[in-house]
């Protein structure tokens, strides 16, 4: 069997102009320095991205502006499950089109206590009505959906849908629910979404990580990825988990976006979208160690 390529999808932030219309330039221009830090791909238009305060039409906008910008689609998995099947079908059909590697899909998320029959329809009628072509990678994301990707659930959509079911990235935080999913379907690519479980990750048979704060850390993440065997493993994976650390003491997403901001020392960056609100003094020393850690990253 040919060993699983170990990457980093980075879940790139959304920059905002002053009228909190998608900053396309600035967005372009961070996706193509996150890439030429050392991550594999991009996963745009997922919980970092604020996609769910964006239309489809900002995010079919902003994708194809990636990919007119030179970034290859197939270093592309933009998020696309939203509450109404027909928006999780254009923007699927979308991203197939301009032939993305695949699509990161939440499930519908508004109903609560919903059967994985239920969950199982909606994914089909996305998968049915976008074709040939798709990919769809599951997004387990429970403590904010409210809807679980349960083992059950992803065993009928493999065999219903063969080739169809490409990954799985699992934010729940629970490394035994992530080592379960590897563990039952070695087929697909399941990527943690913190980078401080690389290493169990790769060492169960993983893919990777899409983790927010690859946003700032994308060459410490690399670094740890192609280090896991080397001799300087334990420094590097302190690193990133040091980095990881302060921003789990902080508003995540906006606490990411000041962090870009200052290493970027462009204000613009720290903007958000209503309802988060920009992070204030308080975290000002966290953000601030988490960007010291971080260092220089080789940024385009």
């Amino acid at each position: 069997m040919t060993p699983r390529k170990i990457e980093l999808f980075v879940p790139a932030i959304t920059p905002f102009a002053a009228d909190l219309s998608v900053d396309t330039g600035r967005f372009v221009a961070h996706s193509k320095g996150l890439l030429a830090s050392g991550a594999h791909g991009l996963a745009p238009f997922g919980t970092t991205s604020e996609a769910n305060s964006l239309t489809v039409a900002e995010r079919m906008s902003a994708l194809e502006a990636l990919v007119e910008a030179g970034i290859p689609a197939e270093q592309l998995i933009p998020g696309t499950g939203c509450c109404a099947a027909a928006d999780s079908i254009a923007l699927s059909a979308h991203a197939t089109k301009l032939g993305c590697r695949g699509v990161l899909m939440l499930p519908p998320f508004f109903y609560k206590g919903v059967s994985d029959t239920g969950v199982f329809d909606a994914y089909a009628q996305v998968i049915e009505a976008v074709g040939p072509g798709l990919r769809v990678y599951l997004y387990h994301i429970p403590q904010m959906s409210g809807v679980p990707i349960t083992l059950p659930l992803i065993e009928r959509l493999i065999a219903a849908y063969p080739g169809v079911i490409a990954g799985l990235k699992d934010s729940s935080g629970s490394w035994e629910n992530t080592a379960s999913v590897i563990a039952a379907f070695p087929q697909i690519d399941t990527y943690s979404a913190s980078e401080t479980m690389i290493p169990e990750n790769v060492a169960a048979g993983g893919a990777g990580c899409i983790s927010a704060s690859s946003n700032v850390n994308p060459a410490g993440i690399r670094a740890l990825i192609d280090g896991l065997n080397g001799p300087d493993h334990g420094a590097l994976h302190e690193q990133v988990s040091a980095v990881r650390r302060l921003f789990e003491g902080v508003p995540l997403i906006p606490g990411i976006k000041a962090a870009v901001a200052a290493q970027k020392n462009d204000p613009e960056f720290a903007r958000v979208r209503p309802p988060f609100v920009a992070t204030g003094s308080e975290h000002a020393a966290d953000i601030a160690d988490a960007v010291r850690i971080a260092g220089a990253q080789d940024r385009e």
